[in-house]
Formats: structure tokens, C-alpha cells, sequence
């Protein structure tokens, strides 16, 4: 199960997040869009994705994340068949939209519903590795991606999205998910049944999104999550455009992008280790926070140069990775799992909406400016 939520989650990283940057130039020139608004069609689709994001929750708690993840899959692939057409601004901004939607079904809302269903005291480490599927999708997809862009443009690209994603996710929902421990004759963590004992569900408890909705926690979670999703993303929406703005070739700024996702594969499997051994992981995502503010200083002061990314690379690497983990573990921690999904989609509407308007203002600032310094002061 665990295996195929990487494979899973690595593939719409790779398509979706981690890609963007990879469209911006092809679209550019083909269309003559300016930066703002080819990054907009980003923007307004995490926005969609984003007030969707409770609606997908309550779906997986009530239908189970096997069931979502699969129509997920259909869908996104015919989103991604439709935007292999797009030729207008405005559809560039629907068919983004429609596919932010349908990936969020086969995104972290399901997968992470699925971890915190099937680990208890091994949760953390459960999350890291989930978490290296997003960072292979970086590191594995996005060079192909670039390869299938550069034969095939990037209409090529899209069609070829659309394939793999039906072709390899929905067999893997069909084949391998299971939405709880019981349905394959086992407890959390992995541990078996006694002999001769009917199968257990799995114990949830917490609180309704309701209720969590009414607690400080719930705001403070997040709105810390807002802020840090916000530099992330910005940033990783116009990384390839600015490595070519100081100076790097297309090769080598996808290559850089790849190198940046790949490190989540090892420090995510660290921070998930660590993080069901620590009580407060509230004090580290305090250190993660501060490790990718200094990743953009050192571009900012060296100017892009090669040590300049080098020591970009090794902030990075710590401060990227462990990030996104904190929110599933922050949101079973404080609320249980009984309506995970349900709190986890709530808290996607503030937290992601850091990452609408960064792409829009990094690229915005790019246009008025020729240049990424103020975004990455941002």
C-alpha cells in the first residue's frame, strides 16, 4: 500500500507541482502571455484546488480514499487531454483549474488519510516516506518532462501525462490500495491479527472539522502553513525561468530543479524518523522555516552564482523537505484521525493560499523588473 502511495504521489508531483516552471517559456513564446499570466493559470487553479480541497476531504472520509483516488485518475487525465488544446488564455486558465481539482483527489488528501489509517506509532516515518514520493517526482519526472517538451512540445507533454496517469494510478488503486488495515486482515503499523480473531477496524478518534474549526490551534496551524507554502512555492513555480535569467542554460536549470526536489528523498525519510521519537514538532518546523529563508538569502546575495546555488541547495534541502510533512503529522496530532481528511481539506483552503498568489507576484515582479531579486526578498 505504502509503495504505491509513493509511485502514486511521485507522478502527480512530477506532472503538476514540480513541472509549472517547465511550461512558462513554451507558453511565452508561442503565445506571447506575459510571465504574470502564464504563472496566473497556476495561481487561479491551486485557487480552485484549494476551496475544493474540504469537499474531497469529506469525500474520502465517507467514500474512502481508494474510491477517490481512482476517479481522480480518469479525470485528471482527461484535464490534462484538455489542456494539450488549449490555445486562449481563458482556457488555459479553466483546463489548469478543472485539473487542480481532479489531482487533489489523487493528491496528499487521500494518501495521507490512507498513512494515518494504517500507522500509529511508526506515523512519522510513514509520512517521510511518503513524503519521498513528492521529491521523486521532482528529481525522476520533471527531466523526462523536459526531454518530452523539448521532442515533442509541450502539447506532447501533456498528452503523455495523460497517459501514464491512467495507465499507472488507476491499476495501482485498483491492485494494491486499501482504504483500512482490516480489509487485508491486519492492524496499524502492519501488525497481524491474533489467531482465530475476527479482523478489528482501526480505533479513530478526534475531533469533527467542525470542531477543530473552533480551536486557536486550528488557525495557528494554518496560518504557519499559509507563510511557509507561500516562499516554497513561489519559489519552485519560477525556479527553471530563474536559473535562465542569471545565466544557466534550459538543461542545466531543469537539472537544478531536479537536484533540489531529489534531496527531499533522503532528508524527508530523516525528518519521519526523527518525528516519532520528538513531542514538539512545532520547534522544528521553526528550524525548517528558518533553513528556507536562508536558502533564498544566499541566492540573493551571490546572485545566482555556483556557490550561490550550492549553499542554496544545502538550506534547501533541509528546509523544503521536512515542510510539507508537518501538516498531515501537526493535523493527527492536535485533532486525531477520525475526520482527518475532513480537517486536513479545511486547513488546505488557508494554507494553500499562500501558494495562489506567489507564482502571480514573483512573476509579476519579473515582468516589471527583468529580474527575480525582489521575489526572492518576498
Amino acid at each position: 500500500m505504502l509503495a504505491a502511495s509513493v509511485i502514486s504521489v511521485a507522478l502527480v508531483a512530477g506532472t503538476s507541482f514540480w513541472s509549472f516552471g517547465l511550461y512558462i517559456d513554451p507558453l511565452e513564446r508561442e503565445f506571447g502571455w506575459s510571465r504574470w499570466a502564464v504563472a496566473g493559470g497556476f495561481s487561479i487553479a491551486l485557487l480552485v484546488g484549494s476551496v475544493a480541497s474540504p469537499a474531497i476531504g469529506r469525500g474520502v472520509d465517507r467514500y474512502g480514499p481508494r474510491r477517490v483516488i481512482l476517479l481522480g485518475a480518469v479525470l485528471t487525465a482527461g484535464s490534462f487531454l484538455l489542456l494539450a488544446t488549449t490555445s486562449a488564455l481563458w482556457q488555459w486558465f479553466l483546463y489548469q483549474s478543472l485539473a487542480a481539482i481532479f489531482r487533489n483527489m489523487m493528491f496528499f488528501i487521500p494518501y495521507q488519510t490512507l498513512v494515518s489509517r494504517w500507522f500509529d506509532r511508526k506515523r512519522g516515518l510513514a509520512v517521510g516516506i511518503l513524503g519521498t514520493g513528492f521529491s521523486m517526482g521532482g528529481f525522476v519526472v520533471v527531466p523526462i518532462l523536459q526531454a518530452v517538451i523539448d521532442a515533442v512540445q509541450w502539447e506532447g507533454s501533456f498528452v503523455v501525462s495523460a497517459i501514464v496517469t491512467v495507465a499507472v494510478i488507476a491499476p495501482l488503486s485498483v491492485l494494491l490500495i486499501r482504504d483500512d488495515p482490516s480489509d487485508m486482515g491486519l492492524r496499524a503499523d502492519g501488525d497481524t491479527q491474533p489467531e482465530g480473531e475476527p479482523p478489528a477496524p482501526v480505533v479513530v478518534t478526534g475531533l469533527t472539522d467542525r470542531q477543530a474549526l473552533r480551536t486557536p490551534l486550528f488557525w495557528v496551524i494554518a496560518l504557519a502553513l499559509m507563510m511557509f507554502f507561500f516562499g516554497m512555492f513561489g519559489w519552485t513555480s519560477h525556479a527553471v525561468p530563474y536559473y535562465e535569467s542569471v545565466g544557466y542554460s534550459r538543461w542545466w536549470a531543469a537539472q537544478l530543479l531536479a537536484i533540489a526536489a531529489g534531496s527531499g528523498i533522503i532528508t524527508r525519510l530523516v525528518f519521519g524518523y526523527i518525528a516519532d521519537r520528538i513531542s514538539r514538532i512545532e520547534v522544528a518546523a521553526m528550524a525548517l522555516c528558518g533553513c528556507l529563508t536562508l536558502s533564498m538569502v544566499a541566492l540573493l546575495v551571490t546572485g545566482g552564482s555556483v556557490a550561490g546555488v550550492v549553499v542554496f541547495l544545502m538550506f534547501w534541502f533541509v528546509g523544503s523537505s521536512g515542510g510539507p510533512m508537518i501538516e498531515p503529522l501537526l493535523t493527527a496530532r492536535t485533532f486525531g484521525i477520525a475526520y482527518f481528511a475532513s480537517i486536513l481539506g479545511a486547513i488546505a483552503i488557508i494554507s494553500q493560499s499562500g501558494q495562489i498568489v506567489s507564482p502571480i507576484i514573483a512573476g509579476a515582479i519579473f515582468d516589471a523588473t527583468g529580474q527575480y531579486d525582489w521575489a526572492l526578498v518576498m
